[in-house]
């Protein structure tokens, strides 16, 4: 084993050490070390992926197998790395979000019992995603994707004691079962027909299997590597929540904030996007597939980011905003415009992380307080935190230097390059999201940091009912260091990660990593028109989506600042639209009705009629009865009276007689 290829064992397996170490030891060694042996633990990991990183842009990547678990036939199941430039960029992304959210959590959990247990549960989840990313084979990958949704599903319930958490845990987790069913019958399609699970194999012999169906009834036979990519997708929806298996993430909101960062920004939600990207030589070969991917990616861009906009919890807005910003990524995926939907989830990774992270510190300064009706005129007690929220939002609506600009234009741009069928549909979407974007992106800011300063009322309120705070106590102040340092280093990536989108969308940064046919040119042609960063800026003055962004946001900044009693008076006009929005379009409650409800008049049917009736009713009580009914028949026949014997000897010499004499 070559120096390079321990270090590439190295990246995941230090994150599992710390996780291991606090997660059994956690009590023993006490909190500051489980937080030092886990941030160590990813610190390691981050170092080593930059040093990982600078190997493979002097052209060293690596393909093979570390270690194999299992053999079936001629079929081997390895744990083995890919890494190339997409999986590395991936683990910068990954390993340094999570190093923030590792040092923020120190001071976001300070007072919870379960420290140590989070501190294991987020080293583990690091540990997860890297194993995801780096695979070069599907069954790592899958081994990664199970992990990572069952961690999530231990951070999301980390507070075990509210019935909201469990509630949320449990959904989260369903939902992903239904996109991994899927995933799994797309690995199980590749096995069945490529006889290999490595990436390498599988992605060779493809072109050959463009021209095979998959025989499934009489009429019905769907191309095989459509269906492939179809299932496989389904797997992404899943863990990257696109509608409609999108219900879990806004709910997964009830772990601690530092989860939202970390699954919601940089990890768990993306892991789907990944994959698909790094599937592109399957997905390539079916334009079916892709069709369907840009479709499904344009409704959750543009109907997510609706639901945003009446959203009161600071963090359900973001969650929201999360939803629809990978909508945009599946839309880049689905034009073929894969660099670009990596390219806008490394953004988006910075940006996201930022308003996480500073919703999580204006939840401490209130008091764990998340309802925005209840802040207002943060902006002078909270200016750190304020300042990089700023930073966030114009990111996330898409402003100009910001990073988000150059990944969400390039996004638009090439779904309006794209002559897929459904790309039509997909680009009036992302504009229409556009405009939505940049309008909730500000709302929060505005409804939070600036405007009149409503939690006053609250505290009056809490004084009357005899719990009232002391007087300093109140006033909301900005967080410690170990908050606001991670945020200012995330507030950095957030504005400036976009000036690298030449080498990396236009340049050929991916290389060999990822696969794009010749029919689709939208690249090519963009990277025709490219002139550098400013020159791109300066095109935006005159395009379409900075003016929609821009006039979002001044929808805001009318709404929320100049005219603050007017959302009121919209409210009550538009009400049915507006109920349509804080039902989220009723799928949440379609969902408890028609799957929980059906799950649980099933249950119902087959304990009242299988258990009941036919297993305690026939069989045992039956049987119960049969015994009786016939020992009570035979028990006439055994009196203990001699003339009863006597008497049935001599009928059953008559009845021997009758039958010998007809004989």
């Amino acid at each position: 084993m070559t120096d390079m290829q321990k270090l590439y064992l190295l990246v995941p397996l230090a994150p599992l050490a710390g996780a291991l170490v606090a997660g059994l030891f956690g009590r023993v060694i006490g909190r500051a070390a489980s937080h030092s042996v886990t941030i160590l633990g990813v610190t390691v990991s981050f170092v080593l992926s930059l040093v990982i990183f600078n190997d493979v842009q002097q052209g060293h990547t690596f393909n093979g197998s570390v270690y194999t678990w299992l053999t079936s036939g001629d079929t081997r199941f390895e744990v083995g790395f890919l890494i190339d430039r997409l999986s590395v960029l991936m683990m910068l992304v990954v390993t340094f979000v999570s190093l923030m959210v590792h040092i923020y959590t120190i001071g976001y959990m300070a007072e919870d019992p379960g420290y140590q247990r989070f501190f294991a549960y987020i080293s583990l989840f690091t540990f997860s995603m890297l194993m995801l990313v780096m695979s070069n084979n599907f069954v790592q990958l899958f081994f990664g994707w199970e992990a990572v949704g069952l961690v999530s599903y231990l951070l999301i319930g980390f507070w075990y004691t509210r019935p909201t958490a469990i509630y949320a845990n449990l959904k989260a987790f369903l939902v992903n079962r239904v996109g991994d069913f899927g995933f799994l019958l797309g690995i199980g399609l590749v096995l069945a027909n490529f006889g290999t699970l490595d990436y390498a194999a599988v992605f060779a012999r493809a072109p050959e299997m463009q021209h095979l169906t998959l025989e499934l009834t009489q009429g019905i036979q769907p191309a095989l590597l459509t269906a492939i990519c179809i299932l496989l997708f389904i797997g992404a929806m899943g863990k990257s929540a696109q509608f409609p298996l999108h219900v879990w993430l806004p709910d997964s909101m009830e772990g601690p904030t530092p989860i939202s960062a970390l699954i919601h920004a940089a990890t768990m939600v993306t892991a789907g996007i990944f994959m698909v990207a790094r599937m592109s030589p399957l997905f390539e070969l079916s334009e079916t597939a892709l069709s369907f991917v840009i479709i499904i990616g344009a409704i959750t861009a543009l109907f997510m980011a609706l639901i945003a906009i009446v959203q009161t919890d600071i963090k359900r807005v973001v969650a929201y905003s999360t939803l629809s910003q990978l909508g945009y990524m599946t839309v880049a995926l689905g034009a073929s415009a894969y660099s670009a939907a990596i390219f806008h989830l490394m953004t988006h990774a910075f940006f996201k992380a930022v308003l996480f992270l500073g919703a999580g510190s204006v939840i401490i300064a209130m008091h764990h307080e998340q309802d925005m009706r209840r802040m207002g005129g943060l902006r002078k007690y909270m200016p750190i935190t304020y300042l990089t929220m700023l930073v966030g939002a114009l990111a996330n609506a898409g402003l100009p230097p910001f990073a988000g600009f150059f990944s969400k234009d390039s996004i638009i741009e090439a779904v309006g390059l794209s002559s897929l069928p459904g790309a039509g549909f997909a680009y009036a979407a992302i504009l229409a999201g556009v405009f939505v974007g940049g309008f909730y992106s500000f709302r929060l800011v505005f409804y939070t940091f600036h405007g009149e300063e409503r939690f006053r009322h609250v505290h009056h309120d809490d004084h009357a009912h005899g719990h009232g705070h002391d007087a300093h106590h109140s006033e909301p102040h900005e967080s410690p260091k170990v908050v606001t340092v991670p945020l200012l280093l995330l507030a950095i990536p957030s504005v400036a990660a976009g000036w690298l989108i030449g080498p990396i969308l236009f340049e050929g940064y991916f290389g060999d990593a990822i696969y794009i046919s010749h029919e689709h040119h939208a690249l090519t042609h963009m990277a025709e028109e490219f002139h550098g960063v400013f020159g791109m800026m300066l095109h935006a003055l005159t395009t379409l989506p900075f003016w929609l962004a821009v006039s979002g946001a001044a929808t805001a900044w009318f709404l929320y600042i100049k005219r603050p009693e007017l959302p009121a008076v919209i409210k009550a006009k538009f009400s049915l639209v507006s109920t349509v929005l804080e039902e989220k379009y009723g799928f949440d409650r379609f969902n408890d009705w028609f799957f929980a409800g059906g799950a649980r008049l099933l249950g119902k049917a087959l304990w009242k009629g299988g258990d009941v009736a036919v297993i305690d009713g026939f069989f045992v009580n039956g049987a119960a009865r049969v015994v009786a009914w016939s020992s009570a028949l035979i028990r006439h026949l055994q009196s203990g009276y001699i003339y009863h014997y006597a008497f049935a000897m001599i009928i059953g010499v008559l009845a021997m007689m009758t039958m010998f004499i007809r004989g």
